[in-house]
């Protein structure tokens, strides 16, 4: 009976420091591929990460008739990150939207919207941004840019948050994901349409709050040729 219970307890001790071990290796992987905000200045590798259209969204929300947020994005964009871990102020951000790509998801608000009384798309067809300056102040990021709009450039602030990295495998390069919010008028940029109700209140806000949710990724690494 004595070496069945010491049977037991040495299997169970056994059994203790694998699944211990086991679990300190997945926390070190974790560690290793996913690293949140603040550490991922640092562990984050240079390069120049592009966006991946398949999981980025370049949104916006507008009030209207000052009761609820009508929300859109665009369908067709190009962006990239070109990111510096050692100094993050040398980094910088571009992208390019596609006017005619608005989706709101009714199409004769959408074709209203590509027409004169708000984009234009036929004399105005892109959006830009272009930034001039990234700023780290403790965990918190912000991108300043050109922001290209109907013909019209104002400077605007983006702050931003850096979600984590995976490093590059065989099948992909690095990635990187952020998030970011901020809040244009629209008449800055010669958006003009839209009345004031009896009460004062535009029928369509001014104030358009930009909504990014990005993931980009470094190009995978080259195969060796064969030989």
């Amino acid at each position: 009976m004595k070496r069945i219970f010491l049977t037991v307890g040495i299997v169970f001790t056994a059994l203790f420091v694998l699944s211990n071990t086991g679990a300190v290796a997945v926390e070190q992987q974790f560690a290793e591929r996913f690293v949140v905000n603040g550490t991922t200045i640092a562990e984050g590798p240079a390069g120049t990460y592009n966006f991946d259209k398949a999981h980025t969204f370049i949104g916006f929300r507008v009030k209207h008739m000052g009761l609820i947020d009508v929300p859109g994005y665009f369908r067709d964009f190009t962006g990239s990150v070109n990111y510096d871990p050692k100094d993050v102020s040398k980094s910088s951000v571009t992208f390019t939207a596609q006017m005619t790509s608005v989706d709101t998801g009714v199409k004769g608000r959408d074709d209203h919207l590509r027409r004169a009384d708000f984009f234009e798309v036929e004399k105005f067809p892109e959006m830009t941004f272009k930034s001039t300056k990234v700023e780290k102040n403790g965990d918190s990021l912000s991108v300043t840019g050109d922001l290209t709009m109907k013909g019209v450039t104002k400077s605007v602030v983006i702050p931003f948050n850096i979600t984590g990295f995976l490093p590059a495998t065989e099948r992909r390069g690095a990635l990187m994901g952020i998030i970011g919010e901020t809040t244009i008028n629209r008449r800055d940029f010669g958006v003009n349409y839209g009345t004031n109700m009896p009460n004062g209140i535009p029928s369509i806000g001014n104030d358009i709050k930009v909504w990014l949710q990005i993931e980009a990724a470094i190009p995978a690494p080259a195969k060796p040729a064969a030989d």
